[in-house]
């Protein structure tokens, strides 16, 4: 198949998305009309640097995936996702990005979809200024738990698996694909 293109060009961000116990879904806080920047968590494997006494070249040698945060930019004031930060009885709380992505081989929308658990860690208000918009900045920190989807057709009913992890099972997930089963079934997990 010849390739393609996919440029995000819209976003949304509901923060404290919740289920609740008889009606569903408790919808949380859209943050379509004052989301300015969204960078999702960055999937990085760390090293460390191995050079045997025996070898004339070192190695590096993966040893995990970092620890995971996310960070996001809203307009002006917003309390209600303000007051998120340092809430104890709410360990974790659950954040749900939406992002349309525009295929721009056929111009068709498709959908991306990023859930993640975790703490808000961060509220860093910017500097007021007469004339200009102030706005603060978020970080998604102890995250626990993310998935990451996008819809790669338009025929798709859910959107394909890129990365699913969770901290409390173990599993992780790449495009589908257990890449932990070995280390779950050796240690009993």
């Amino acid at each position: 198949m010849a390739g393609t293109v996919y440029v995000m060009e819209g976003a949304n961000l509901i923060c404290g998305d919740t289920v609740s116990g008889g009606d569903g879904r408790a919808p949380g806080v859209s943050t379509h009309l004052v989301l300015q920047e969204l960078k999702l968590p960055a999937m990085e494997e760390n090293y460390v640097e191995h050079t045997p006494a025996g070898a004339p070249v070192g190695i590096e040698v993966p040893t995990h995936i970092n620890r995971l945060e996310a960070t996001f930019n809203l307009a002006g004031w917003d309390p209600d996702i303000m007051k998120f930060m340092g809430q104890n009885q709410a360990q974790y709380h659950k954040f749900t990005a939406y992002g349309m992505i525009r295929d721009r081989r056929t111009s068709i929308a498709l959908q991306a979809l990023a859930i993640m658990q975790g703490r808000l860690g961060r509220v860093n208000p910017t500097a007021f200024s007469r004339g200009n918009l102030m706005a603060h900045e978020y970080s998604i920190k102890s995250i626990v738990s993310y998935r990451l989807y996008m819809q790669t057709t338009v025929v798709a009913t859910e959107p394909d698996p890129i990365y699913e992890w969770d901290f409390f099972t173990s599993d992780f997930m790449v495009g589908g694909d257990d890449i932990n089963a070995e280390m779950k079934r050796t240690l009993a997990l």
